[in-house]
C-alpha cells in the first residue's frame, strides 16, 4: 500500500484503540471515524511493517449496526470511540475482545458470563476532566480529537450528569465577561487550563480548576456565579500545574466549601478528595463489587488481602462479612482516604499500608497472618511477575481479580494457571460505554 493513495474496504472489527479494522491484500488497515460493518474509502497515512493506519474520507455504504442520534457525536471528541455502534452490539464486542485476548494468551476457550450492560448508558461519568485551550484566538472548552492537541468545543457532553454542562457554561460565560486567559499550548501561554469535574450520585459537584499560575483573576467572582447559576456546587480547588503532560499537578487549594464530596457504594460512605480514586461509574460500581463480594464467598473466618486497595473502596464494602481485610496501596493519599473512609464507617477490622504491593506482601503476612483469599484490582498495566510471584507465595485458597484491560489480565492469569490456579468464572461489567474499556472479574481457585 501507498501513503496517500485512496482505497476502499469493509470493516469488519474494532482495534483496542477503536480505529475500525479492514483487510486488504492480507494486510490490516486500522482507519478512524467508522464501524463494524461500513464500506469506507480512506487514505492511506501511515505504513508500519505489520499493518498501516488510514484517515476515512467518505462512508461509502453505512452499517446496519449504525445508532442514529439527535445530538451530533462528531462534536464528543475521541474519548468515545463506539458511541455510533449500537449499545448491544458494543456489548458483544466487549465480550468478544475478553473471549480473544483471554485465548490468545492463555489458549483456553473460557466460558464468560453475559456482560452486564446499562440500561440508559448515558450521563454515568462521575469524573472528567475537560481541557481549556485557545483555537483561532478563541477561548475553548471540550475534548481532545483522538490522537491530536485540537480541542473540539462542547456545549453538552451526554457522558458526564447534567451539572456538568452547566458548570461549563458558567465558566465560560465568566471568561468571556472578564476576559480571562484559556491556556495557549502552542505558544506556552495563558492560565486556565482544565476543568475538573466530580459528582456524586445526588448530583452535587466539586470544581477544580487548573491552572498555570497561582493567581486567577476575578476569582471570587467565579465563585459567586458557579454557585449561583448551579446550585449545585458545593466545592471548589484550584490546582497549580505547569506540565502539560499531566492533568493534575502536585499543589491543591482549597478555595470554597466543603473540602470532600461525599458519595456511597451500598452503605459505604466515602469523602472523595480532588485526586481520590473512585470509580467513575457510579450506576455500575456497586454491581461490580456485588459480583466481587460474591465470588469471594466471604465468611467471618477469611482474612482478605486487597491489593491496589486504592480508596480503600473494595476493602470496605467487604469488610462487614470478613473477619478482617487488609489493604495495600502505592499512593500515600489514597491511603490516608481509605483509613478516613473506615473511622468515618465505624469499620475497625480494614487496616490500610502504604508502599509496593510486592514489598510489602512478605512482611505483612509475619505481621497480619497469611490471607486465604486475596482480592486483586491493578491498574491498567496488570499485576506482573513480581506481585504474583508473591501472592503464589502466599497460597491463598481463592483470588478475585478485577481487571480494566483484559490484555494484561489474561497475561497474569496465565501466571497463576501455571502456580495451580484454574479460573472458574469470568464475568464483564460494562462501566465504560461507547469506549473500547471494559471491567472484568475473574474467580480463580486453588
Amino acid at each position: 500500500m501507498e501513503i496517500g493513495k485512496k482505497y476502499n474496504g469493509e470493516v469488519i472489527d474494532f482495534n483496542s484503540e477503536g480505529l475500525g479494522v479492514i483487510k486488504l491484500d492480507k494486510k490490516v488497515v486500522f482507519v478512524d471515524s467508522c464501524i463494524i460493518g461500513d464500506v469506507v474509502e480512506f487514505e492511506i497515512i501511515e505504513e508500519k511493517k505489520n499493518y498501516s493506519i488510514g484517515k476515512a474520507i467518505n462512508i461509502i455504504k453505512y452499517s446496519d449496526l449504525r445508532e442514529k442520534y439527535e445530538f451530533d457525536t462528531t462534536k464528543l471528541g475521541g474519548g468515545v470511540p463506539l458511541i455510533e455502534l449500537k449499545y448491544e452490539e458494543q456489548l458483544k464486542w466487549k465480550e468478544k475482545k475478553i473471549r480473544n485476548d483471554l485465548y490468545k494468551i492463555c489458549r483456553i476457550e473460557y466460558e464468560i458470563d453475559p456482560i452486564l450492560g446499562m440500561n440508559h448508558p448515558f450521563r454515568y461519568r462521575n469524573n472528567t476532566q475537560i481541557p481549556v485551550g485557545v483555537k483561532n484566538g478563541e477561548k475553548i472548552i471540550g475534548y481532545y480529537k483522538r490522537k491530536s492537541n485540537e480541542i473540539v468545543p462542547i456545549e453538552e457532553d451526554i457522558l458526564q450528569k447534567e451539572i456538568g454542562d452547566r458548570i461549563i457554561k458558567s465558566i465560560k460565560e465568566w471568561m468571556d465577561q472578564y476576559n480571562i486567559e484559556a491556556y495557549d499550548r502552542q505558544n506556552k501561554k495563558g492560565n486556565l487550563k482544565h476543568i475538573g469535574i466530580r459528582t456524586n450520585q445526588d448530583s452535587l459537584a466539586m470544581v477544580i480548576l487548573v491552572t498555570q499560575t497561582k493567581e486567577i483573576p476575578h476569582k471570587n467572582e467565579l465563585i459567586h456565579k458557579l454557585v449561583r447559576d448551579t446550585g449545585s456546587v458545593i466545592s471548589i480547588y484550584q490546582n497549580i500545574n505547569k506540565d502539560d503532560k499531566a492533568k493534575y499537578g502536585k499543589e491543591f487549594i482549597h478555595l470554597f466549601g466543603e473540602e470532600f464530596l461525599v458519595d456511597y457504594i451500598g452503605d459505604i460512605k466515602f469523602n472523595i478528595s480532588p485526586e481520590s480514586f473512585f470509580q467513575t461509574n457510579s450506576f455500575q460500581t456497586e454491581k461490580l463489587y456485588s459480583i466481587v463480594k460474591k465470588y469471594l464467598n466471604p465468611s467471618k473466618k477469611d482474612l482478605v488481602y486487597d491489593l491496589y486497595s486504592g480508596i480503600g473502596s473494595i476493602a470496605l464494602f467487604v469488610a462487614n462479612d470478613v473477619g478482617k481485610v487488609i489493604g495495600i496501596e502505592y499512593i500515600k493519599s489514597a491511603v490516608s482516604d481509605a483509613k478516613r473512609n473506615a473511622v468515618e464507617n465505624n469499620i475497625d477490622n480494614a487496616h490500610f499500608y502504604h508502599g509496593k504491593v510486592e514489598v510489602l506482601l512478605p512482611e505483612l503476612q509475619k505481621k497480619e497472618g497469611k490471607p486465604n483469599k486475596v482480592i486483586l484490582d491493578p491498574p491498567r498495566s496488570g499485576a506482573g511477575k513480581n506481585t504474583l510471584s508473591e501472592i503464589v507465595n502466599l497460597n491463598p485458597e481463592t483470588i478475585v481479580y478485577v481487571s480494566c484491560e483484559s490484555a494484561t489480565l489474561a497475561r497474569d492469569l496465565r501466571i497463576l494457571l501455571e502456580n495451580g490456579y484454574r479460573v472458574e468464572r469470568i464475568k464483564p461489567v460494562d462501566m465504560f460505554p461507547h469506549t473500547t474499556e471494559v471491567e472484568t472479574v475473574a474467580l480463580l481457585q486453588k
